[in-house]
């Protein structure tokens, strides 16, 4: 992976809120546009972060502004110093390590997942109610999701069968009308295991990176767990409903399906057009139960 170098405007940014920064990790993602950084001045360590974009920036400074209202300090980092001309933000540590890679037995994930949808409910029900501007946002998201099923359609059809067709066709035809109906809440909007912190020593869960998030309907929260976890192992979903303490309605298991379909789809046309082998293979796993589940 690719090292990030600190920038001299970042260096003095850091040194003015954690004087005598000895130490600098790179820690970032293994994508273009993650720029993080374990710096540390002795014992005392901080995370920093340069946000993609603008936008980016400004929903994660009020997603820890949200956090901070919703969660216990020992479920979700706090926000430090943060530079609007830099991008950059600076969030304390959180104990525990990434979930996503953990090798955990299936009780233990059970378990986890259980608390996950325990945060992810405190994270919701402290939502702000979402503003007309707030509405017109998701309304044109979906509109725009359902578009894109449309247009991968088009390129994807000669590899699909009359079943995953025809549940992208769902997506184009259901979606919009169906999303108008759901609940709207502030979303994490990333709630992935690959932003859970398991800390085995307290035996609890954190939840970090919130770059992304924004009001949505509730469905949407949950595509990357049902897509890449939940459609095998519905016991994990079962173990997150638990801990969120409801089930989705029959409305919003559908939204879910339709959304985890787009997304799907998406995959395999990027597969095909960028020649990645990795990216066909994943949508058309993921598309195939979908379709099966929408039988």
């Amino acid at each position: 992976m690719t090292q990030h170098p600190l920038t001299d405007d970042l260096r003095r940014w850091i040194a003015s809120h954690l004087p005598g920064a000895d130490t600098v990790t790179d820690v970032s993602w293994a994508r273009d546009s993650s720029r993080v950084w374990r710096v540390a001045a002795g014992a005392d360590a901080v995370f920093v972060k340069i946000s993609p974009t603008t936008r980016e920036y400004e929903r994660e400074v009020r997603g820890y502004a949200h956090a901070t209202r919703a969660l216990c300090p020992d479920t979700a980092p706090r926000l430090i110093a943060a530079d609007p001309h830099l991008r950059a933000l600076m969030s304390s540590p959180l104990p525990g390590r990434v979930v996503r890679d953990l090798p955990l037995t299936r009780a233990a994930e059970r378990r986890v997942h259980e608390q996950a949808g325990r945060l992810l409910r405190r994270w919701h029900d402290h939502s702000p109610p979402p503003t007309a501007r707030d509405r017109a946002a998701i309304r044109a998201a979906v509109a725009e999701q359902a578009q894109e099923a449309a247009t991968c359609l088009e390129v994807t059809a000669a590899h699909l069968d009359d079943a995953q067709r025809a549940v992208v066709r769902c997506v184009r035809d259901e979606l919009p009308q169906l999303a108008e109906t759901m609940p709207v809440v502030y979303r994490h909007g990333d709630h992935a295991t690959r932003n859970w912190l398991f800390d085995a020593a307290r035996n609890s869960v954190g939840l970090i990176d919130f770059e992304t998030a924004d009001h949505g309907i509730v469905a949407d929260e949950f595509v990357w767990l049902y897509g890449a976890l939940w459609s095998t192992r519905p016991d994990l979903k079962t173990a997150h409903f638990t801990g969120y303490g409801r089930l989705l309605s029959d409305d919003e298991e559908r939204v879910l399906l339709l959304l985890t379909a787009r997304l799907s789809v998406s995959y395999l046309r990027s597969g095909l057009t960028k020649d990645r082998p990795d990216l066909v293979e994943r949508g058309r796993l993921v598309l195939a139960r979908m379709a099966h589940q929408a039988r």
